[in-house]
C-alpha cells in the first residue's frame, strides 16, 4: 500500500492588530466579527494565598501567571476562529473581561477577521531622481 502524498506547507500567520488597518496591505473581503472565549476561576488555595499576599501588600503573581495564561487562550482562540473563516488578519482586536460570580471570570478577545493581500502600489520600489 502506497502513502499518499500530504501537503505539508505551514500555515500563513495571522496578523493580529488593534488597529483598523494595516500598512502596505488592501482588505480584500471583511469577514465580520470574531471572538475567543474563555472563563476562569481560581483555586480555593490560591484565593487564600492571594489574601495573605494581600495582607502584605504586592503583586499577587499566580494572578498574574492566570490572567496571561486566560488573555492567551482567548486570543488563540480567536485566530483559530478567524482561520476557520478564511482570514489572514483580525483587525481592531480587543479584550473585554467580565466578572462572572465568585471567583469565575469571563475573558474575551474580539475583533474583524478580514482577509488581507500585499498592496503591490507601496510595495513598488522607487526609482532615486537626480
Amino acid at each position: 500500500m502506497q502513502a499518499s502524498s500530504q501537503n505539508t506547507s505551514l500555515p500563513q500567520a495571522m496578523i493580529v492588530t488593534t488597529t483598523e488597518n494595516i500598512p502596505d496591505t488592501r482588505v480584500v473581503q471583511t469577514l465580520g466579527q470574531v471572538f475567543g472565549l474563555t472563563v476562569r476561576s481560581r483555586s480555593l488555595g490560591g484565593n487564600i494565598t492571594a489574601v495573605l499576599k494581600s495582607l502584605a501588600g504586592g503583586e499577587i503573581r499566580s494572578y498574574v501567571k492566570l490572567n496571561e495564561d486566560a488573555r492567551r487562550q482567548a486570543l488563540d482562540r480567536m485566530v483559530q476562529n478567524a482561520a476557520t473563516m478564511g482570514a489572514n488578519a483580525v483587525t481592531m482586536m480587543r479584550f473585554d473581561t467580565t466578572e462572572m460570580g465568585a471567583g469565575m471570570t469571563e475573558i474575551v478577545a474580539y475583533g474583524t477577521a478580514r482577509v488581507i493581500k500585499p498592496d503591490a502600489t507601496s510595495c513598488a520600489p522607487t526609482s532615486a531622481q537626480s
